[in-house]
């Protein structure tokens, strides 16, 4: 493939440009508060690493329940894919009203259920819309697309949130900014975005979409995996900025990174993913689903014991932390548009929202888990930590070969 075929832009409908603006304009406010929410309740707001991380993931408890009727509503005449990106957008504006007023466990735990709930509402709603939009063969570069507009928000908001906080502008201002970003986004979405999807053709077949969607083995297989790479990718946002802070032994101080250098190595994460989203995107077209999928899946192992070689080297800790978020963005960037195209390909068309819903609701488990189980890690020992990355490595070894059971069950399926 040539290099020009690969960086040279799809032709996409204009509402698949104007829903990745706007998610480009709400991810640079996420990107304001995401990687720095940890360090800041627990090194400032004074709570404890398991509190915040179980606080984190409350959000995802309410993002199960966001994301059941994101599915529900984006595959229902009455709503359809376009009122509930609305409700998502005023949703997560209300979070982050709440998060600007937190200075206990409770009211953090209430900011993050709301957040939570928008979010969840907004993925089903907005890959649906997706699809309505694109052929088959489109979906790959069509989701990267999205996950591109997401990935340079976020790493816009996170260069601008480390200059805010090193000329040491209040924290909580960054959630203000945050939720005028969701403003923004509504307008977007209200004046600019028709409903997607024709239901007038709607097929009345699945009168219970939901059990129509969980007999189906290849999604039920599928979310089992799903769970483990969205954990992986909750450990980037939740778990390794307090761990580059707190864990990682930097000159003769053994002081962690300072926020100055966290924003830089995260902004590199993102930036690096944003270049790499759309030619990763086109060269996993030659590739199956779950082959490219599979591929993931080793970057995530590479990248998890790189981790565990940045807390444990003497020598350059942050060359090595600097590839280590290089391989987690091939990572990521080589899963997210894989996995949305794979449950593109096996939704019936009337089912769409709610096999996304699916597929979104392993956001909301991992996202639980994934903080979860760091912040946890975290309140213990450095050396228990160490094991805690070798393990998340280890742990690729379940998801391969999850995989290679649900393509054999695909593969069955076709010969039949």
């Amino acid at each position: 493939m040539s290099q020009n075929k690969l960086l040279k832009l799809p032709q996409f409908s204009r509402a698949v440009w104007i829903l990745a603006g706007g998610r480009l304009l709400s991810a640079i406010g996420t990107g304001f508060t995401l990687f720095y929410a940890p360090i800041f309740f627990v090194n400032q707001v004074g709570i404890s690493a398991t509190l915040v991380g179980l606080a984190l993931g409350s959000g995802s408890l309410s993002g199960v329940l966001g994301r059941f009727f994101g599915g529900q509503w984006a595959d229902s005449p009455q709503w359809g894919r376009r009122k509930t990106l609305l409700l998502s957008a005023i949703i997560s504006a209300l979070a982050d009203v709440v998060l600007v007023m937190t200075n206990n466990f409770p009211t953090l735990v209430i900011g993050n259920l709301l957040m939570g709930l928008g979010v969840g509402l907004y993925w089903p709603a907005t890959e649906a819309a997706i699809i309505d939009l694109t052929t088959p063969e489109q979906r790959n570069e069509s989701f990267a697309i999205t996950r591109l507009a997401d990935s340079l928000g976020l790493s816009l908001g996170v260069i601008l949130g480390g200059a805010l906080i090193a000329n040491e502008v209040n924290y909580r201002l960054l959630f203000l900014f945050d939720g005028i970003s969701f403003v923004i986004f509504f307008f977007i979405i209200y004046f600019a975005i028709a409903e997607t999807y024709n239901f007038t053709n709607r097929h009345k077949s699945h009168n219970n979409g939901w059990l129509t969607a969980l007999k189906d083995r290849r999604l039920t297989i599928f979310l089992v995996v799903n769970v483990l790479f969205t954990t992986y990718l909750s450990q980037i946002q939740s778990t390794l900025p307090l761990y580059f802070k707190n864990f990682i032994s930097v000159g003769e101080s053994q002081l962690g990174f300072s926020e100055k250098v966290i924003s830089g190595l995260f902004s590199w994460h993102i930036v690096f993913a944003a270049i790499a989203q759309l030619p990763i995107a086109r060269w996993l077209n030659s590739f199956s689903r779950i082959k490219a999928l599979t591929i993931s899946l080793v970057f995530w192992g590479v990248g998890f014991i790189l981790i565990w070689l940045t807390g444990i080297v003497t020598a350059y800790p942050l060359v090595w932390a600097i590839v280590a978020l290089g391989i987690m963005s091939l990572a990521m960037v080589s899963y997210t548009p894989s996995a949305s195209a794979f449950i593109a390909d096996i939704a019936p068309e009337s089912l769409r929202g709610i096999y996304l819903s699916f597929n979104s609701q392993c956001w909301a488990v991992g996202y639980f888990i994934g903080p979860s189980l760091g912040g946890f890690a975290l309140d213990n020992s450095i050396n228990f930590v160490r094991v805690y990355w070798l393990a998340c490595s280890g742990s690729i070894a379940i998801g391969i070969l999850i995989l290679q059971y649900l393509n054999t069950i695909i593969s069955d399926t076709k010969s039949c």
